[in-house]
């Protein structure tokens, strides 16, 4: 292979198959992440970033935003290797935000194929995957769909 020349890794339009799932690795959550996304977002709700208010919350703790789950959760995807080099769009998603992540929680991604259709225009098709965010107690913490047109093979 040539300098030039660059190896799809993902899969192609065509090798997905309805009913097909996938799971990440875990990851944890730490104090550090929370405080970052804080930062990164601007949003220092105290719910977030204030232990002692978080004290007299429905939680009793601090939660992680939800978007960073879902910012965590796109990067676990990553780690699969199907989109590596064949994604090319993300299109869209619908999201729930089922139950709290704390600092210390360690989530993992499920990919499920839900549906699939070819667009030879865009010279691909459009892949819908049934998302859920698992906690270490393999509780459902978020779920959704997530839409991306992926390439076909030349």
């Amino acid at each position: 292979m040539s300098p030039k020349e660059y190896r799809a890794q993902g899969r192609y339009f065509e090798e997905f198959e309805i009913g097909d799932s996938m799971v990440s690795p875990g990851r944890t959550i730490t104090e550090a992440d929370i405080v970052a996304f804080c930062g990164l977002s601007g949003d220092f709700n105290e719910l977030h970033s204030n232990v002692e208010y978080a004290k007299g919350s429905l939680f009793g703790k601090p939660v992680a935003h939800g978007l960073l789950g879902l910012a965590v959760a796109s990067g676990l995807s990553g780690r699969l290797g199907f989109l590596e080099g064949t994604a090319q769009a993300f299109m869209g998603l619908e999201w729930k935000f089922k139950r709290p992540i704390f600092a210390g929680d360690t989530i993992q991604v499920r990919a499920t194929v839900a549906q699939k259709k070819e667009v030879k225009s865009l010279k691909g098709g459009v892949v819908v995957l049934d998302v859920a965010v698992l906690n270490q107690n393999h509780e459902v913490v978020q779920e959704g769909r997530w839409t991306v047109l992926m390439k076909s093979r030349e």
